[in-house]
C-alpha cells in the first residue's frame, strides 16, 4: 500500500520545503499536469517535474491530464518522471504510448475518468504497469470522493488478479482517513492524497495516519 502526496496542493514558491514536509513518510510524489483543454484547469509542465526531481529521491509519479499525451511523454520522462500516467480518453492509441514509455525506461499508467467503463480498457491492461482510477472528476483538487467508483475498483482488482496481471491500482481523488479504507478494501493499493496532506500542519504525520487507517 503506497501513499503518493499530490503537490498540486503544495506551495509552489517553496517546493523544496514542501517536499521535505512529506519526504519521511511518502512513497512517491504525485504531479498533476493539466493543460486547460482536456480538463478546464491549468497547472504546470515539465519544468516543475524537473524542479521536484532535483529536490527528492522519491519516485516521481506524473499524471497527464492533457490532450494528445503522445506529443509530450518524452519531455516528462526527460524531466525525471519515473511513472507517467495518461488518459485513455485523450488518445487514439494508448498501447503505442505505453510501449514508448517502456522503451524510454519508465512505468506506464493508464488513467480513466469516472464515466469511462472498466470494460473499455480491460483488453489493453496487460500493456500497463498501473491503472489510475479517478474517484473524482479530473481537473481540480479538494473534491469529494465518489463512492460509486468503488465497484469499478473492485472489478479492476478481480480482473487483474484473475488474469495474473502485474498492474497496480491507483485511486485518485477525495482520499482521506475515511475514504482510503473503502478504496483499499475495494482493491486499490496506491493512493493519491492531496488536500488532506497539505492542509495539515504536519503532512508527514497525516501520511502515517493514512497508512495506519488502511491497516486498521
Amino acid at each position: 500500500m503506497l501513499i503518493t502526496p499530490s503537490i498540486l496542493n503544495a506551495d509552489f514558491a517553496n517546493i523544496s520545503a514542501e517536499i521535505e514536509r512529506v519526504a519521511a513518510a511518502a512513497d512517491w510524489l504525485h504531479l498533476d499536469v493539466m493543460d486547460g483543454h482536456f480538463v478546464p484547469n491549468l497547472s504546470f509542465g515539465p519544468a516543475m517535474v524537473e524542479a521536484v526531481k532535483r529536490n527528492t529521491d522519491l519516485p516521481v509519479d506524473v499524471h497527464l491530464m492533457i490532450s494528445q499525451p503522445e506529443r509530450w511523454i518524452d519531455k516528462y520522462v526527460a524531466a525525471g518522471a519515473n511513472n507517467v500516467s495518461f488518459h485513455f480518453e485523450a488518445t487514439n492509441d494508448p498501447v503505442a504510448i505505453a510501449t514508448e514509455l517502456k522503451k524510454l525506461g519508465v512505468s506506464a499508467g493508464l488513467a480513466i475518468k469516472p464515466d469511462t467503463s472498466l470494460k473499455e480498457v480491460t483488453g489493453i491492461l496487460k500493456y500497463f504497469d498501473l491503472l489510475l482510477i479517478m474517484t473524482v472528476e479530473p481537473g481540480f483538487g479538494g473534491q469529494k470522493f465518489m463512492t460509486k467508483m468503488l465497484p469499478k475498483i473492485a472489478q479492476a482488482r478481480e480482473f487483474i488478479d484473475r488474469n495474473e496481471l502485474n498492474v497496480q491500482i491507483q485511486a485518485d481523488g477525495g482520499i482521506n482517513l475515511s475514504t482510503i479504507k473503502s478504496a483499499a478494501m475495494a482493491g486499490a493499493e496506491v493512493f493519491v492524497a492531496g488536500s488532506v496532506v497539505y492542509s495539515s500542519d504536519n503532512p508527514a504525520s497525516i501520511i502515517s495516519e493514512l497508512k495506519q487507517s488502511i491497516k486498521s
